[in-house]
């Protein structure tokens, strides 16, 4: 069985990311979504929130699961999970850099796991989690960036962006 995480810290979770799950679960056997921290960010969502936008929308999904990893680094989460690869999503060249960087160290790290990119839609290339972020503080609409139960929630906390 072959074994891979999406690690990140989704805050919020986008329609990129989950385009992201959905194109990952197809070439995994088993897919854990992991929920981490970044420690440059401020978060919005607590760790349990995060996770339980995300599981509500791969309900369904079988071979996908959902876990909180805070104060791990990501090759050791991997191995402890037996993974043979950590998935990233690329959503511009910007990304590409930026991931293939990070997939270098990693390799550095845990030279048996391998990074795979997964390039997100042309509807999904210009969405960030910071973005959405800014557009919600200011009132916009989100609806069509991020799932259903997240643009409620950002609404619900806009004063708090």
């Amino acid at each position: 069985m072959t074994v891979a995480i999406f690690p990140g810290s989704f805050d919020p979770v986008t329609n990129g990311h989950l385009e992201v799950i959905t194109k990952a679960a197809k070439l995994f056997d088993q897919l854990y979504v992991v929920v981490m921290t970044n420690t440059a960010k401020k978060y919005l969502f607590t760790e349990a929130e995060r996770a339980m936008f995300i599981q509500k929308e791969i309900e369904g999904m079988e071979n996908v699961a959902v876990i909180t990893r805070p104060a791990s680094l990501t090759v050791d989460v991997a191995k402890t999970l037996g993974a043979a690869a950590i998935v990233r999503g690329t959503r511009n060249a910007q990304d590409y850099v930026f991931e293939q960087q990070i997939g270098q160290l990693n390799e550095q790290l845990a030279p048996e796991i391998a990074t795979v990119l997964l390039p997100t839609s042309p509807k999904n290339s210009a969405i960030a989690s910071s973005m959405i972020k800014e557009i919600a503080k200011f009132g916009g609409d989100v609806s069509d960036l991020v799932p259903q139960l997240v643009a409620q929630n950002l609404n619900q906390r806009r004063k708090e962006l």
